[in-house]
């Protein structure tokens, strides 16, 4: 346990995130004291406490062992006024203490934000140059010269394809399909698995066509950018039910104007030659096809229940059925994994050649069966996970790729990533538009968030859906009536 004192609650989130990136896996407790003198005692041995003490514009960090022996110290004289300049100095203050009693450096420095490229984006959309989008990174935020490589280079793609975006009267799509073959040993999302589920699918679908055609009539005046569907496992559907979706979307908008259109095609397992040529005929060209690993042995632990075989032929299957843009995903860090386990995998995935990767660094996830089961199945530490992310990033040069997009997750060991590669010409313009926050984002189906960006105000709005495939359906007409209600006060129609 960290107990976290302090006489002000500033920054007190900020501080929150620096503490768990340095004690991962502990539990912080925040407490507000007013006595400034108050002994510190009935502790447990392994408990810590950071006392954070402000006094007008400065603050002292004092981190204490159970006893109450000093471990480290710092002080900020004077705190900038400005919140994001006094939160940047505040953390490198404390960073200093944490490194020093610790002994580690964090890859990324004290940034433990989601988005680390919106800096140096930034930087080059204000007209600086990537030299210094680096040197800011180094100085304001200790981020290691190979996250600064990476972050720089993601930012300078990521801007090259923004730019190409006309974000006049346009938006993007998402379609959730909860629906999983099983679900796998890492996995909190909203997915549900098929055996359980499959008498509703249907129902879920009529829930989906209505919201689908009345949210096209609510955005009748703006054109499409890009269409994702993702889940779940979209291909968990049958092909005719894959059909019948692609028809009312094609029915309810208009997709001459999109530049993309991806259907996640995760489980190897789900695919099946028909359900391909559906979504060919409807001129869909990107998929992705996420095997995690190909190693068998840790497919068998996350209870994937399928083989690499699966894997290969689902690959070579779509190839035959004409898809030039594949992709496909892996996670470094999974139970029992080695560093010799991922050079298999990218071994793998170099013979199979897509033309872009995803490469996860494991989160263990609260709802997941992974965190209930810690003791069994023990993630690769993040030490051994920085180096396979260092070797998927070689690995992909190798095949011709470059990063173009990157993020972060709560509860990923050692504060580190999750990027996704491609060859030139086949970057998921979806994946870089809700990164970076630049366009509204329409999500329908269960647990589908739409974030609706307002530029002039520099905010994010969020209309939610019900997670529950259930209360969806029972209540798609309250789905439709939020948007309704919420759209309009955000400009949208």
């Amino acid at each position: 346990m960290i107990y976290l004192l302090f006489n002000e609650e500033r920054y007190e989130n900020d501080i929150r995130a620096l503490l768990m990136a340095f004690y991962h896996g502990e539990k912080i407790l925040a407490r507000n004291i007013t006595n400034l003198e108050e002994k510190i005692y009935d502790y447990t041995p392994s408990d810590k406490i950071l006392r954070v003490i402000y006094k007008g514009e400065s603050v002292s960090l004092c981190l204490y062992d159970n006893q109450g022996k000093l471990l480290g110290e710092g002080c900020c004289e004077q705190l900038p006024k400005e919140r994001k300049a006094g939160k940047d100095v505040l953390k490198i203050c404390l960073y200093d203490v944490l490194s020093k009693v610790t002994g580690k450096e964090l890859p990324w420095g004290t940034l433990t934000g989601i988005r680390p490229t919106k800096i140096p984006l930034s930087f080059y959309e204000e007209g600086f140059s990537r030299n210094e989008a680096a040197e800011n990174l180094r100085k304001v935020y200790k981020t290691s010269e190979e996250k600064i490589q990476l972050c720089t280079q993601v930012a300078q793609n990521e801007k090259r394809i923004l730019d190409s975006v006309d974000y006049k009267k346009s938006l993007s799509l998402y379609i959730g399909i909860p629906f999983c073959p099983t679900i796998c040993l890492y996995c909190s999302f909203s997915a549900y698995p098929l055996n359980v589920w499959k008498k509703e699918v249907d129902n879920y679908l009529n829930a989906l066509f209505k919201e689908i055609r009345k949210v096209s009539e609510m955005v009748k005046d703006y054109k499409l950018t890009s269409v994702y569907m993702g889940g779940g496992t979209p291909t968990s559907l049958e092909a005719d039910q894959m059909n019948r979706l692609l028809c009312v979307l094609e029915q309810s908008f208009d997709l001459s104007t999109i530049e993309e259109f991806t259907i996640e095609a995760g489980r190897p397992d789900s695919v099946t030659m028909d359900k391909l040529r559906v979504i060919k005929a409807h001129g869909i060209e990107r998929i992705s096809i996420n095997p995690q690993t190909l190693n068998q042995k840790t497919l068998d632990i996350i209870g994937r229940r399928h083989t690499v075989e699966d894997v290969e032929n689902a690959f070579h299957m779509a190839r035959q059925a004409g898809f030039n843009n594949i992709n496909m995903d892996i996670i470094l860090g999974l139970p029992g994994e080695t560093a010799e386990d991922v050079t298999k995998t990218l071994e793998g995935i170099h013979r199979l050649n897509p033309e872009s990767m995803t490469v996860h660094s494991l989160a263990v996830k609260r709802a997941s069966r992974l965190n209930q089961n810690l003791e069994l199945y023990p993630p690769a530490h993040h030490e051994e996970v920085n180096r396979m992310i260092h070797m998927a990033w070689k690995e992909a040069e190798v095949m011709g790729m470059e990063p173009y997009y990157l993020y972060r997750q709560k509860n990923i060991a050692g504060n580190l990533e999750n990027v996704g590669y491609a060859k030139p010409g086949k970057e998921c313009l979806y994946n870089i538009l809700i990164m970076e926050e630049k366009q509204s984002i329409i999500a329908l189906g269960a647990g589908g968030s739409s974030k609706i960006v307002i530029p002039e105000e520099n905010r994010i709005e969020r209309v939610e859906n019900v997670k529950s495939v259930k209360d969806y359906i029972e209540r798609i007409d309250e789905m439709i009536g939020r948007k309704m209600e919420k759209f309009p006060n955000f400009g949208i129609f």
